[in-house]
């Protein structure tokens, strides 16, 4: 046998071999019998209770938005009455089947205090408030409307004046629902006005009138006349018999005069320099109504900005917002004041808010945002900016922030979205 053919039976015999080794461990091992596998019964170990791990996940656990509060069978309405003095009529109903401990509260504008109330008000002012407010305790029975009534008195009685009115919890700490009203002075009666004659019936309109048809006439006729000329011309009997008749002298020819390039240059220039000059004066205004400080934003890229006072609905882009009442915690350090706040979508789509974007201005023109934790606190527990508000919905709800001074803030800046130029209420 060759020496090669030798070889090559060896190394197939090893590699046969190698293979026969590496499949042994795959190899099913005889099942040992079922007597000596099977453990012996043991004692049921107690459950764990289960404990917090040592160290915290490296991402928080989502937590959902509890869900939104039923909401309270009690409505307030306030219409203002037509009357010399600013006259309010309060309606609270309760819809529920159930009597209701409520507390009604009507703010009123600085300088004005009440000179009537219904049985059961009484005139107050909160301690550190220059506003007064009439609060009734009222039980309302069950599918019952309450009306109360206030009249008013102010050192300009000429003027507008707004009040609004809510209903809260017994306690005074959450509120069923808000409503605004706003007392005009009748208005006196008008003179009696002589009607206008018609510009086509006074005597000067129908002069001019017809001048210029006479003057269109006299024109037509003449503009007629020169044309007519030549063809009369051509016609005569002593007439060359050409309409146009060619000169007997050739005219001499005439050369288009084009602007001196001095003229030019420096007209080009000065429209170049006006072009420029507007854009940047342009650019220059709109930069400057833009402005950055911690002071409410006079400039935005949607909507215009509002002001207003307590009671009075303010609108933006997407949301109408109505401050209904602001009371702050007596004391110096930190403490908290809460605004009653009323939020109208306006829009057939939902729409997000943010707690950050709620802004009070203290005294110093520093601002404070939206106390987020103490706000859920003051909603029962329920994130209020968690789940947008649904197209056309409305809602009453307070608003905490946490300020640092005796004085509380001077203005309230509310808005629906980072680019909305918002309302700002004045707190008096």
């Amino acid at each position: 046998m060759p020496a090669s053919t030798r070889h090559h039976r060896a190394l197939a015999v090893f590699v046969h071999c190698l293979g026969i080794l590496a499949a042994a461990p795959a190899l099913p091992t005889a099942a040992p019998p079922a007597a000596a596998t099977q453990p012996p019964p043991a004692a049921a170990a107690p459950t764990p209770a289960p404990a917090m791990p040592s160290v915290p996940p490296a991402v928080p656990t989502p937590t959902r938005a509890a869900p939104p509060l039923a909401k309270p069978p009690v409505t307030v309405a306030v219409a203002p009455e037509s009357t010399p003095a600013p006259r309010y009529r309060i309606q609270v109903r309760n819809t529920g089947n159930t009597p209701v401990d409520t507390t009604v509260r009507q703010e009123l504008p600085p300088g004005a205090s009440a000179t009537a109330i219904t049985t059961g008000g009484r005139a107050t002012r909160a301690t550190g408030q220059s506003a007064t407010a009439v609060t009734w305790q009222l039980k309302l029975p069950a599918r019952s409307t309450t009306t109360l009534g206030t009249t008013l008195t102010t050192a300009a009685p000429d003027r507008p004046l707004t009040a609004p009115a809510c209903a809260f919890a017994r306690d005074d700490s959450r509120p069923y629902d808000c409503a605004t009203a706003t007392w005009n002075a009748a208005a006196p009666a008008a003179a009696k006005e002589t009607p206008e004659t018609p510009p086509w019936r006074r005597t000067p309109v129908l002069l001019a009138g017809l001048a210029t048809v006479a003057v269109l006439a006299l024109g037509g006729a003449w503009a007629w006349r020169r044309r007519r000329r030549p063809v009369a011309a051509a016609l005569s009997p002593g007439g060359r018999g050409t309409v146009y008749p060619r000169p007997a002298t050739p005219r001499p020819a005439q050369t288009r005069r084009t602007p001196s390039v001095w003229l030019i240059v420096p007209v080009a220039a000065a429209v170049l320099a006006g072009t420029v000059g507007t854009a940047a004066w342009t650019a220059t205004r709109e930069v400057a109504a833009i402005d950055t400080d911690s002071q409410p934003t006079s400039g935005a890229w949607i909507g215009r900005g509002t002001n207003g006072a307590i009671g009075e609905p303010l609108r933006e882009s997407a949301f109408e917002f109505t401050v209904f009442r602001i009371a702050c915690e007596p004391g110096r350090g930190a403490r908290q004041c809460q605004a009653t706040v009323g939020v109208r979508n306006l829009t057939p789509e939902k729409q997000s808010w943010h707690g950050r974007l709620q802004r009070a201005y203290l005294p110093d023109g520093n601002f404070v945002s939206t106390d987020e934790q103490a706000t859920r606190a003051a909603n029962q527990g329920r994130d209020v900016f968690a789940q947008p508000m649904a197209g056309g919905s409305r809602m009453v709800l307070p608003l905490v922030f946490t300020v640092d001074g005796q004085a509380p803030p001077q203005q309230l800046e509310l808005r629906s979205g980072v680019f909305s130029a918002g309302v700002r209420v004045d707190v008096p």
